[in-house]
């Protein structure tokens, strides 16, 4: 039956496990699979052997900790023999098909990329993306993404510094790439100012201490002497005045580090002011170009308002309005307020109407803004809004400013307050107020629990927006569209039985892609979907309260 079956790389690779089960991966099982190891070989440009061991990771991409003994143990052949195909495995992994985890700890262990099993799945053949012509922005985005997994230990420091000059000859018309160079430091001392660079631009750090960069390198030895030149301020990058210490009450705290404005000024001029504002973090910014486009549902009510907001939006329109507005002595600021229950489409309406109208969003992390020192989050805050007012000039299309769960900002305030805490709460509640009076731009505010909303705050918002579960024929829809499998009749016994919001059923539709990666298809598509939705409710006759 499986010969007759249409050849894809997961039919390859679940006939290939197949076969391979208890094989100890003798010459009769290469016999028997031989059409699909050969398949699976042509398609990826891999030998018969990585092929296998490929077959193997993907069979068990569910889990990100996979070890080779799991191997032996499925196929009943001694680890040892395992280990001979260490040299395919470590091809695999140069060429980013599973990412390995080196650590005294937990020993060697892999994973397989969400990004390898989505090519899987859709039945292409994996190839790592392009990291030419990015923009330094971009190429930031790289660097941390690279640094995460140092220090997470998929990377060495040398396979570290190996990707880093790989991404950096990718991109050498960079004036960061081109200033790093130029300083011809080795590369022990290159990578610990790019690691510096990181944490500034990335994690707008400027205490940069010791426990933040000692994951860099492996050789232990290295690490010492590092840390001892750095510590008596023999290091190059502090005679080359590109770090320097903190200040501690006036005294020099030689275990605090910062980027001097001299390098900032150096090697960050191709970000903009925002980027470089210590509140502001790059990763913050969705940029319109990278949402993906989605398709909602949503009753006639909403559906008016948000086709009457997103013709707002347009940029023709918003000038217009705008100028109006000034003209009649009105606010032009436009403020809106989604709220509603969780999973309703709140966080993504504002997202799909920034891509329909080309706009940027700055999303706020509430989180980041409040902090454990009086009078740090005030601050804070203001600087938000000022970034806020520079992004918005700078840019060609005025971001939108999105406040996502608001809730603990935009709550009563605190009557008669008198511990610290809610002075300052009450404090961060008036400048947001102050601010959202005399705001030239966009603002929308996204909550769950509109009823304990300040009045102050409502009235403020000049659009409210309330989202609602959708009705039954919208959730047939989001089934259909969500699970294309399924038939019309199949999506409105799902719609009819459960009464879930498009969040909800965006869960079942992801457990449902995986499950089919992992299991392959069920022959009863609405029982498989039935027995993921009823994990959906947690317990029955209990209501569910997602994100609190």
């Amino acid at each position: 039956m499986a010969t007759t079956r249409k050849m894809d790389l997961l039919t390859a690779v679940e006939q290939i496990v197949d076969k391979a089960k208890d094989s100890g991966l003798s010459s009769e099982f290469y016999r028997k699979a031989d059409r699909y190891i050969k398949y699976v070989s042509e398609r990826l440009d891999l030998t018969k052997e990585q092929s296998v061991m490929m077959a193997l990771f993907i069979d068990n991409s569910d889990d990100d900790s996979i070890s080779i003994s799991q191997f032996g143990k499925f196929l009943e052949c001694r680890t040892t023999k395992i280990i001979k195909y260490m040299s395919d495995i470590d091809v695999l992994e140069k060429r980013e098909f599973v990412r390995c985890s080196r650590s005294k700890r937990c020993g060697i262990r892999y994973r397989v990329p969400m990004e390898v099993i989505e090519a899987f799945k859709n039945n292409e053949r994996f190839v790592p993306k392009d990291c030419s012509g990015l923009s330094c922005a971009e190429l930031f985005g790289e660097i941390e993404m690279l640094f995460d997994m140092r220090n997470d230990d998929e990377l060495s420091f040398d396979a570290l510094t190996e990707k880093m000059h790989h991404l950096f000859d990718c991109n050498k018309g960079l004036l960061f790439v081109q200033k790093v160079r130029s300083y011809g430091y080795d590369v022990n001392e290159e990578m610990l100012l790019i690691l510096f660079s990181h944490l500034f631009v990335n994690n707008s750090d400027d205490n940069i201490r010791y426990g933040d960069i000692n994951f860099l390198y492996d050789n232990k030895r290295i690490w010492r002497l590092t840390r001892a030149m750095l510590e008596e301020g023999e290091h190059d990058l502090l005679e080359g005045h590109l770090i320097e210490y903190n200040n501690n009450e006036g005294f020099v705290d030689r275990g605090s580090f910062k980027m001097t404005e001299q390098a900032k000024r150096e090697l960050f001029s191709e970000l903009s002011l925002a980027s470089l504002n210590k509140n502001a973090k790059r990763r913050d910014v969705i940029k319109s170009e990278d949402i993906v486009p989605k398709r909602l549902f949503y009753g006639e009510k909403i559906s008016a308002q948000i086709a009457e907001l997103g013709k707002l939006l347009e940029e023709e329109h918003y000038n217009q309005i705008r100028a109006r507005m000034r003209e009649g002595g009105f606010r032009c600021g436009f403020t809106c307020l989604f709220y509603g229950e969780p999973g309703t489409g709140k966080t993504e309406s504002v997202l799909q109407l920034a891509k329909q109208t080309g706009r940027d969003i700055m999303q706020v992390n509430i989180s980041q803004i409040k902090s454990m020192w009086v009078g740090e989050s005030e601050r804070n805050i203001k600087m938000l809004f000022d970034d806020y007012r520079v992004r918005a000039k700078e840019s060609e299309l005025t971001p939108i400013l999105l406040f996502n769960e608001a809730d603990a900002i935009i709550n009563k305030r605190q009557e008669g307050a008198e511990r610290a805490v809610d002075k300052m709460e009450n404090s961060i509640q008036n400048i947001i107020l102050q601010e959202m009076e005399t705001l030239d731009g966009i603002l929308i505010a996204t909550t769950n629990l509109a009823q304990n909303m300040d009045k102050a705050f409502e009235r403020r918002f000049l659009y409210k927006i309330k989202f609602e579960k959708p009705t039954i024929e919208a959730r047939i829809s989001m089934w259909h569209e969500m699970i294309p499998a399924l038939r019309e009749e199949e999506s409105r016994v799902l719609a009819l039985k459960y009464d879930f919001s498009g969040g909800q059923i965006e869960n079942i539709a992801r457990h449902y892609t995986i499950g089919s990666i992992l299991h392959g298809n069920s022959d009863d598509i609405v029982k498989q979907l039935s027995a993921y939705c009823d994990s959906e409710k947690l317990e029955k006759g209990q209501p569910r309260r997602i994100g609190f």
